[in-house]
């Protein structure tokens, strides 16, 4: 990709599961389907699997842990099936309402980028399916630890000042201490990891806080500085 002439005035950086989508929602579903197909047992080793390799790889690796998974029942009957439903999982109607919107009003400020955690076949994957990357223009960055390629996000998309929209506050907490004023933090309240309160209770707040992604088209960004964003 060819960057531009000129820094950007602004870039607006926003997280995908639990921000754009509803993960939680995908995490529940596949717990039911596992179990329906391979028993409540099966179901608990399957999460046991995918934890321990969230721990190793520092990401969600939904495909490694069915690979590894299958070794448990290698000549079980819903294999194929199972293969389909998680390759072909219907994301588009795990996107939040309101989130196609916050996206276009984000357009206004300058482009909008999507920077996700997660592996390189199934992340990419559930953001095609879900209608995300189109609405981003193919504009996606996906890392192990994104929070730690700040530098590669502004060689790939050179800005003088960037927005940042997550649900988890640890990430932009970390965000902010490695860019300062130069970062707006928008913290969005859904999913799992925005209701820990103890975690939060541990982080700074970000500058901005909003209830649901929908929240995010009705603010008032028409005079967003690195320092103020009309709450």
């Amino acid at each position: 990709m060819s960057l531009p002439d000129q820094p950007f005035d602004t870039v607006c950086l926003l997280d995908v599961d639990n921000t754009l989508l509803d993960n939680d929602r995908f995490q529940d579903e596949l717990d039911a389907r596992v179990e329906r197909d391979f028993g409540a047992q099966g179901r608990d080793l399957y999460r046991s699997i995918l934890e321990r390799r969230r721990a190793e790889l520092g990401y969600v690796d939904y495909l490694g842990a069915m690979q590894e998974f299958r070794l448990a029942e290698p000549d079980h009957a819903a294999w194929p099936s199972m293969s389909a439903w998680l390759l072909d999982y219907p994301f588009a109607a795990l996107v939040y309402p309101g989130a196609f919107d916050a996206i276009a009003s984000l357009d206004g400020l300058g482009p909008t980028v999507i920077l996700s955690d997660g592996d390189i076949i199934f992340q990419p994957r559930k953001i095609e399916l879900s209608g995300l990357w189109q609405a981003v223009a193919g504009r996606v960055l996906i890392y192990v630890h994104k929070e730690q390629m700040l530098d590669t996000v502004a060689r790939r998309y050179p800005a003088r000042r960037y927005l940042m929209v997550d649900d988890k506050l640890r990430i932009l907490d970390e965000m902010k201490r490695r860019w300062g004023e130069r970062l707006t933090t928008v913290f969005v309240r859904q999913g799992h990891y925005a209701r820990d309160a103890a975690a939060i209770a541990r982080l700074a707040p970000a500058d901005v806080s909003v209830e649901c992604i929908a929240d995010l088209a009705a603010l008032d960004l028409t005079a967003f500085n690195a320092q103020e964003v009309v709450k």
